[in-house]
């Protein structure tokens, strides 16, 4: 059984569009940067995190029942001018993140792992962002439609805010929200080890 420990609906929706049989299990945890800690360092912790927390809630259940269980769980940051964004705590900090993203090429990073009995891998994507240079009304229409709330970095690439993406360097998905490519990587490798015969 494969389960994603993730809310996201941009994360269950790349899931099921590639192909993937899961379940979403989430189970929230603290999203707070320890001090000086590296962003990609940062996003990989906390998609270990989150994945973590529901194997470890869940597993005994699937191993009475004989069925292995993997957990994906990943975790999304924007970072500029070394300054990490999460998602945006009200209209106003949306504003400000906008506003600093704006006519600037940015890193969108997501941390990703992959637990099972076979063990744990922890990897992060990285893609570069370039933004166009918005007007304050361009903001304060785009806060308006609500899309900037729960998206890393207050935008939403594969929504309203694509008019002002003209390119990017890296994994699209990514972007999104989830590496779709190096998932399916991870989740085959630890599919391989669980069928693996042990050797004594």
């Amino acid at each position: 059984m494969l389960l994603l420990a993730s809310a996201s609906p941009r994360r269950r929706d790349l899931m099921t569009q590639a192909g993937f049989v899961f379940q979403v299990d989430s189970i929230p945890v603290a999203e707070e940067r320890q001090p000086r800690e590296d962003p990609m360092h940062f996003a990989q912790r906390l998609a270990r995190e989150k994945a973590e927390v529901v194997y470890r809630a869940r597993v005994e259940k699937y191993d009475a029942s004989g069925e292995p269980l993997l957990v994906l769980g990943a975790d999304t940051i924007v970072v500029c001018d070394e300054e990490v964004l999460g998602k945006p705590v009200d209209d106003d900090d949306a504003a400000r993140m906008l506003r600093l993203l704006s006519g600037r090429t940015h890193q969108g990073i997501t941390g990703v792992c992959v637990i099972s009995s076979a063990g744990v891998e922890v990897a992060a994507e990285s893609t570069w962002v370039t933004m166009l240079t918005l007007s304050d009304e361009e903001i304060v229409s785009y806060i308006a439609t609500a899309e900037p709330q729960g998206k890393a970095g207050a935008y939403a690439i594969q929504g309203r805010a694509s008019r002002w993406i003209p390119r990017i360097a890296g994994c699209y998905f990514n972007v999104v929200g989830l590496p779709v490519a190096l998932v399916n990587t991870m989740i085959e490798s630890a599919e391989k080890k669980l069928t693996q015969p042990s050797v004594i």
